[in-house]
């Protein structure tokens, strides 16, 4: 399979003194998703901005669609799309306004922008809300913004920091089944969420970080043995739990 985001030894953070990163390696390759799963701290959030370029790597290297962002920032850039945890819009435009200007960024055809952005409005149930300004919506509108910019978008990789938080039950739904649909469409998809339940389900792989490290790496019976525990005989959460609290909850 082809590997869209490749993470090998990466060694990074804020200050080259005191690195948050420690030799961190994973892959998500097309039609994956894998869930980056920690405790607050464990440098989660520091390997997602590696990867979208806001820190330089002090060692290893980070790879997207076989480029690394020194080789060529235009392809590396265009092969992903990002939604924070919180959502970041500009106040003054709309909903349709921050589709049109995805589209654009992402040079999406017109044929598809259109039928994708009605699609998406639809699903979201944000067909009333498009002329609304950015300003005038909640915060699970807002989160929704951004997550129907990313799919408009269609990109081989999807990078997902807790895509949850504000969402109303069917925002969630809506949001899991639109995963599911462009990962079997070949996506790859990273995606960092402390509801280890809904990544045991949703994911293929997984990446356990702790103090920086990756302290298992691989499927669910992988994982499950990095812990101690038997194939089937396990959760993640348990795992997890075993992993970086060095035992059961």
């Amino acid at each position: 399979m082809v590997s869209v985001l490749q993470v090998a030894g990466l060694t990074g953070g804020y200050n080259p003194r005191k690195p948050v990163l420690h030799d961190v390696s994973f892959q998500v390759e097309a039609g994956e998703m894998v869930g980056l799963i920690g405790l607050n701290g464990a440098g989660k959030s520091t390997t997602i901005k590696h990867i979208l370029g806001l820190l330089t790597p002090q060692s290893g290297s980070v790879r997207v669609a076989e480029v690394t962002l020194a080789e060529n920032s235009e392809r590396y850039r265009e092969a992903f799309a990002y939604v924070p945890e919180s959502p970041v819009l500009y106040d003054e435009l709309t909903v349709e306004e921050h589709l049109r200007l995805s589209g654009m960024a992402y040079a999406v055809k017109d044929s598809d922008y259109d039928r994708r952005v009605e699609s998406l409005l639809r699903r979201y149930q944000m067909e009333p809300k498009r002329k609304a300004f950015a300003a005038h919506l909640s915060k699970g509108m807002r989160q929704k913004v951004m997550i129907m910019s990313a799919l408009l978008a269609a990109p081989p990789l999807y990078i997902i920091d807790e895509p949850f938080l504000g969402l109303d039950p069917l925002g969630i739904r809506s949001l899991l089944d639109e995963l599911e649909a462009v990962k079997s469409q070949g996506a790859a998809i990273l995606m960092s969420s402390h509801i280890l339940s809904t990544v045991e389900a949703y994911c293929d792989k997984f990446v356990v970080l702790h103090h920086g490290e990756v302290v298992a790496y691989g499927n669910l019976e992988q994982v499950l043995l990095a812990a101690g525990l038997e194939k089937g005989r396990g959760t993640l959460e348990e795992a997890f739990y075993r992993l970086v609290a060095g035992g059961a909850p």
